[in-house]
C-alpha cells in the first residue's frame, strides 16, 4: 500500500500548479480552492482567512485518514506558530470542531513551535475532554513535538543485540509488540507535515529537516527510508521549480553540507533549475523497483559472504567479548558450514 501511495504521489506532484493567485476563502468553498490557497499562502499571507480555510478542511473530511492529512496538519500548526500574540484567538476560532477531528487541534498546537504551547494546550483542553489522554501525553512528553521527532530510531549496538540474545528466555512465548515510535524514516506523512508548515510560514527550518532525509534517496537499507528519501528529493525539486526563493536557499546551503547530503541536493538543484523533474521521478521509481527485486544492501552482503564461505567471528568469541572475557583465548575465526549457521544468527538480529 505504501508503494502504491508513493507512485501516486509522484505522478500527482508532477502536475503543473495553477497561477499564483490567493483567493479569499468562503467556508463553503471547495477543497481544491483551499489547497491552492494553502500552496500560495507564504507568498501572500492571509491570516484573517485561516479560520475559514480550516473549516473547509474539516467540512471536507480532510482528516478522516490521519496518514494522508499531514500537509493540512502542518499548515494549521504553522499558522498557529506564526503569530504567537494571536495564537489562542486563532485556535478558538476553529471551534466547534467535529469530535473525531479534535486530535488535529491538539497535535497542531504541539507541533506549532510556540514557546508557550503547553499552556495554550492546557487552556484549550476543556473544549476537548474526549482527547484528554492525548493532551496529557503531549504535556508529559511521551508524545514528541515536531522538532523532537528523530529522523530514525537509534540502532542497538552489537553488544546490545547479544545481551538480548543471552538474557532472553528461549522457551518463553513473546507476543509481537506494536511499535509506536515516531520517526521521519517510518512516517511519510511527517514529510507532508513539514511542507505544510513551510507553506504557512515560509520558514526554512522544515526545509533543513527535509534536506537531512536526502541521503535516504541513495539508501538501500529499508524500503521505508528509500521511499521517504526519494519523496524528499522529488518534492524539494518539484516545489523549487515554482519557488525561486526556495531554489536560492537550497543553492546557498549546498557548499556547507556533508557529502551524503550534497550529492542528492545537487541533483535537486539541477533538476529544479532545468525543470527536469521526470528524471528525478524515474530514478526514484527505479530505485524502489530494484529494492523490491534485490532486497536491502545488508541482505545482499549476507548472501555474498555466505556464498564465498569466508571466515566469520565465532559465536563463542563474540559472547566472551560481550562478557568482558576476551582473554579466554577462544578461537575467533571459523569457516565452512559453521559460518553459514552464524550468518543465519546475525541475519535474525537485523
Amino acid at each position: 500500500m505504501r508503494y502504491v501511495t508513493f507512485l501516486a504521489s509522484l505522478f500527482l506532484l508532477g502536475q503543473p500548479a495553477a497561477a499564483a493567485v490567493t483567493p479569499e476563502i468562503d467556508p463553503r468553498a471547495s477543497l481544491n480552492v483551499v489547497q491552492q490557497w494553502i500552496y500560495n499562502y507564504r507568498a501572500k499571507p492571509d491570516y484573517a482567512h485561516v479560520p475559514a480555510a480550516v473549516r473547509v478542511l474539516f467540512h471536507a473530511q480532510s482528516f478522516k485518514e490521519p496518514e494522508n492529512s499531514g500537509i493540512y496538519l502542518g499548515f494549521i500548526a504553522g499558522a498557529i506558530g506564526s503569530n504567537p500574540a494571536k495564537a489562542e484567538q486563532l485556535v478558538n476560532s476553529f471551534f466547534p470542531v467535529p469530535p473525531e477531528d479534535e486530535w488535529v487541534i491538539v497535535r497542531a498546537i504541539a507541533y506549532s513551535g510556540l514557546p508557550d504551547w503547553r499552556n495554550l494546550l492546557r487552556r484549550i483542553a476543556p473544549k476537548m475532554p474526549g482527547r484528554q489522554v492525548m493532551i496529557d501525553s503531549y504535556l508529559a512528553g511521551t508524545l514528541p513535538t515536531l522538532t523532537a521527532i528523530p529522523l530514525e530510531e537509534a540502532k542497538p549496538g552489537m553488544f546490545d543485540k547479544l545481551r538480548g540474545v543471552f538474557t532472553r528466555n528461549p522457551f518463553a512465548k513473546e507476543d509481537r509488540k506494536l511499535n509506536t515510535a515516531l520517526t521521519f524514516a517510518g512516517s511519510q506523512d511527517l514529510l507532508d507535515t513539514l511542507w505544510g508548515y513551510y507553506f504557512a510560514t515560509g520558514s526554512h527550518l522544515p526545509i533543513v529537516r527535509i534536506m537531512q532525509m536526502l541521503p535516504w534517496s541513495k539508501s538501500r537499507e529499508t524500503v521505508d527510508k528509500l521511499t521517504v528519501g526519494s519523496m524528499a528529493r522529488y518534492t524539494l525539486a518539484s516545489y523549487a521549480v515554482r519557488d525561486a526563493g526556495l531554489r536560492e536557499f537550497l543553492r546557498s546551503e549546498l557548499a556547507g553540507q556533508p557529502a551524503a547530503i550534497k550529492t542528492p541536493l545537487a541533483e535537486v538543484i539541477q533538476a529544479a533549475d532545468t525543470v527536469q523533474l521526470g528524471a528525478v521521478r524515474k530514478d526514484a521509481l527505479a530505485a524502489v523497483e530494484e529494492f523490491k527485486a534485490k532486497g536491502s544492501d545488508s541482505r545482499r552482503n549476507l548472501d555474498f559472504w555466505g556464498q564465498v564461505g569466508v571466515g566469520a567471528v565465532a559465536l563463542g568469541c563474540v559472547s566472551a567479548a560481550a562478557l568482558g572475557q576476551v582473554a579466554l583465548g577462544i578461537p575467533c575465526v571459523i569457516g565452512g558450514s559453521a559460518s553459514q549457521g552464524l550468518l543465519s544468527f546475525w541475519e535474525k538480529q537485523q
